[in-house]
């Protein structure tokens, strides 16, 4: 997430992958919906479209996505959450990297014009947002920002207190989040309180969707 340390991995020590994996895993054995992100993110976009999963984590809303017919790539900073992304989908492409320095050109791959490094959706499900290292956000949301094709579309969901986040109270409220998007060129289209798409009502979470 950022090169000074971040937030998640002062919480985790960056060796909670396969932890974060077996509590997802006993919510989907228990019935719980864990494909919430990738369903709405599939309303935002057609199938084939292509989609960075920045802060991607174990894979989870990425490999969905993917089974849905779009074209996916994950971006982590944490090996041990990329271990299990690779295991799971290892033909999908996963990348270790800083979203806070994330060049196009990287994730473009071998060769391809400009427009061929872009997406149409960019996700940072999961509270990315607050657990990146302090000071970094504005720049991250900037990148992030640059790997949209025009009209595309920077969704973000993460907790606005304590109930909603692994931290003793929020680094981030949406009037930061708000103009570090307007920085970076992007506009606010529609505010949720969930993933299911529950209107906004000034709770402690929220899914925005910014764009290009």
């Amino acid at each position: 997430m950022g090169e000074s340390t971040s937030r998640w991995a002062e919480i985790t020590g960056g060796n909670a992958g396969e932890r974060y994996a077996a509590r997802f895993a006993e919510l989907a054995a228990s019935g719980a919906d864990v494909h919430g992100e990738a369903r709405f993110c599939a309303t935002l976009a057609p199938a084939g479209a292509r989609v960075l999963d920045a802060g991607c984590g174990t894979g989870r809303v990425a490999i969905r996505l993917a089974e849905l017919g779009y074209e996916c790539v994950g971006v982590d900073l944490d090996e041990s959450m990329l271990a299990v992304a690779r295991s799971r989908a290892p033909g999908l492409r996963w990348m270790t990297a800083d979203l806070s320095t994330l060049d196009p050109a990287v994730l473009a791959g071998e060769g391809g014009p400009d427009e061929e490094r872009l997406f149409d959706l960019v996700v940072t499900a999961g509270n990315v947002i607050p657990l990146l290292a302090p000071g970094t956000e504005a720049q991250t949301v900037r990148r992030l920002a640059a790997l949209l094709r025009p009209e595309g579309r920077l969704v973000a969901g993460f907790g606005l207190d304590a109930e909603h986040l692994p931290l003793a109270s929020a680094p981030t409220g949406l009037p930061e989040y708000d103009a570090w998007c307007a920085a970076a060129g992007l506009v606010l289209e529609r505010r949720l309180a969930t993933w299911d798409g529950a209107p906004y009502d000034g709770g402690g979470y929220a899914v925005s969707v910014h764009r290009r």
